[in-house]
């Protein structure tokens, strides 16, 4: 199959999770986990509803047109399709406990490497499930926002720095120098979609203080890469070397463009 191929793929199951969505958030037991998924985190239901379309379509892939690859997911693990050097990294809902509590910014984000390590990114797909925006980008061939090229500004200035802290009380005083900086600070509650929005121009910076996993980034990684941004770790360090699997990884600094970027990697150095 051909990167493009994939990539129709995963708007596919993208559209059909959008699509059937309003049905598993009404359940009344949506709140309740049902148990924890190989990445560690919990299990809702609707990380189960998620999961079973998109294995499905990574089945009938397999069966129809004879693709080999290793499906890497939050929750099932890992799972081999026939013997192949591709794989596909995927979170089926980041951002459920956005999900099962009403809040809409909660994404689908599913990428294709053509090797182990993100430095083998082909492809990286991610919707806002909440409100459908699709973003989506191939190696060396751009990004894009519902069909319309992304580019970050080239502005230097931090206006809007957004960021997750999973653990509040040790993760803000590491990035506080950062978020004093800026002019406004949000905590959305989705890695994935934190780098689309940042792709988009929405914010300057992302950051995370707490190690991410590859299937919260790798999807959203690209398509900022592929928009003109910068993802690195807090170092400053490329993450091409990080391999693609459950485990965490590294924290991220993500930024608009390598000025703004240096700038941001400046003040988390105050600490």
């Amino acid at each position: 199959m051909t990167t493009e191929q994939w990539l129709e793929v995963f708007r596919g199951i993208g559209k059909e999770m959008r699509a059937g969505l309003p049905a598993i958030l009404d359940l009344e037991t949506g709140r309740t986990a049902i148990g924890r998924g190989a990445g560690g985190d919990k299990t809702f239901p609707v990380d189960k509803w998620a999961e079973d379309i998109m294995v499905a379509a990574m089945e009938q892939v397999h069966a129809t047109n004879g693709a080999a690859f290793t499906l890497v997911s939050e929750e099932l693990g890992t799972r081999t399709f026939g013997a192949g050097t591709q794989v596909v990294l995927v979170d089926p809902v980041d951002g459920s406990n956005n999900a099962k509590n009403g809040v809409p910014f909660f994404g689908f984000a599913i990428a294709l490497l053509d090797g182990s390590t993100l430095a083998e990114l082909k492809a990286g797909y991610v919707m806002n499930l909440a409100v459908g925006d699709e973003f989506w980008a191939v190696r060396g061939k751009g990004a894009f926002k519902n069909g319309k090229t992304l580019r970050t500004p080239d502005t230097a200035d931090i206006v809007i720095v957004s960021y997750e802290a999973t653990d509040p009380a040790n993760d803000l005083p590491l990035i506080l120098p950062l978020l004093t900086s800026a002019r406004r600070t949000r905590c959305f509650g989705s890695t994935a979609l934190d780098l689309t929005y940042l792709a988009s121009g929405a914010t300057s910076v992302f950051v995370t203080a707490t190690p991410s996993r590859t299937f919260d980034y790798a999807a959203g990684m690209l398509i900022l890469e592929e928009a003109g941004g910068i993802v690195t770790d807090w170092a400053g360090s490329s993450l091409g070397s990080v391999r693609a699997g459950l485990d965490r990884t590294v924290p991220l600094l993500a930024a608009k463009n390598s000025v703004t970027h240096q700038k941001a990697l400046a003040l988390l150095r105050k600490n």
